[in-house]
């Protein structure tokens, strides 16, 4: 029939079209998860409790306006980071079962155009800090991503200290959001960044357990490969988590907390502790995802809980 021709390209066409927007949302959505939106989310959580506790305790007013300002700039600078970070490891992430069908170590985005991405991310968001925010905030989050990149980064193949080094940067996020609401850093918010700072060592050792063949394949040394081993594992764990408990509470007490601040802190922060302790003593990788939810889970409430204290006090 006459139309023959006409039908098939026009089936063509729609083949094409459809080929065309597969493609467009397929690489978008490498494009996000560069940007590690599953770490962004705690990032956004602890960054607007720094600013939410800044706002609501002494001079400063709350200005949802601002705050919405922190949390994209300090999303962007996040995002780059992330961007970034897997531009520098690539190599190194095609030798993870983890982290091998990430878009870089994949091959579904090309490495410089990782580069591009990140630095134009980073840049637009240590802009958008600057003009809308405050220099305090910018100098804060670019400091973060200078030392997760170029300290944290090439140090996981140096020495397992590397997880203290990363846990300076990775602990600010509380910090820019109090610098943003009140464009300096007071004492009390010490107490937030010394949580964050705490919570990261056995969120990680978590993780570092149950990869730890990927990482030792990678040539990261998150553990050591020594008899020290197990010694490593108890304090980055449970020993971490217990003194977490205790400056949770002590926040409670500094900020003259309600009793229900007190007891949730306590009962979230004991629960951490038992997962925590399960990995030490189990060290199995059962126990260390038992204890990755846990701290997933713990990190939000007990920031919620201090923003739920603050606004019925």
């Amino acid at each position: 029939m006459a139309t023959e021709p006409t039908i098939a390209v026009l089936n063509g066409a729609c083949e094409a079209q459809e080929s065309w927007t597969a493609t467009f949302f397929s690489t978008l959505s490498d494009y996000w998860a560069l940007t590690k939106p599953e770490v962004n989310f705690l990032i956004l959580i602890t960054t607007f409790a720094g600013f939410y506790l800044a706002s609501t305790n002494g001079p400063a007013s709350f200005h949802s306006l601002l705050a919405l300002h922190t949390l994209l700039g300090t999303l962007l600078v996040a995002g780059g980071t992330a961007a970034l970070n897997q531009a520098l490891e690539y190599s190194f992430d095609r030798q993870m079962r983890r982290t091998a069908r990430r878009p870089v170590a994949a091959g579904r985005i090309p490495r410089s155009h990782a580069f591009i991405f990140g630095i134009s991310l980073a840049l637009a968001g240590a802009a958008y800090l600057r003009i809308e925010v405050n220099g305090l905030a910018c100098l804060l989050a670019i400091t973060t991503l200078a030392s997760y990149l170029f300290l944290y980064t090439p140090l996981k193949r140096v020495t397992p200290l590397c997880i203290l080094v990363g846990a300076f940067p990775g602990a600010m996020p509380p910090l820019i959001g109090w610098a943003a609401a009140r464009g300096r850093l007071d004492p009390e918010v010490w107490v937030l960044y010394a949580i964050v700072f705490l919570w990261q060592f056995p969120h990680f050792m978590a993780i570092a357990w149950m990869y730890r063949e990927d990482y030792a394949r990678a040539g990261y040394l998150v553990l050591p490969l020594n008899e020290q081993r197990d010694r490593y594992v108890i304090w980055q764990s449970f020993v971490a988590s217990l003194v977490l408990l205790a400056v949770s509470l002590v926040q409670a007490n500094y900020e003259k907390s309600s009793l229900v601040y007190f007891a949730g802190a306590l009962m979230i922060g004991t629960i951490f502790s038992f997962y925590s302790a399960r990995l030490a003593l189990r060290k199995s990788n059962a126990s260390a995802r038992q204890l990755l939810v846990a701290s997933i889970l713990y990190l939000p409430a007990i920031f919620v809980l201090m923003m739920l204290d603050r606004k019925w006090s």
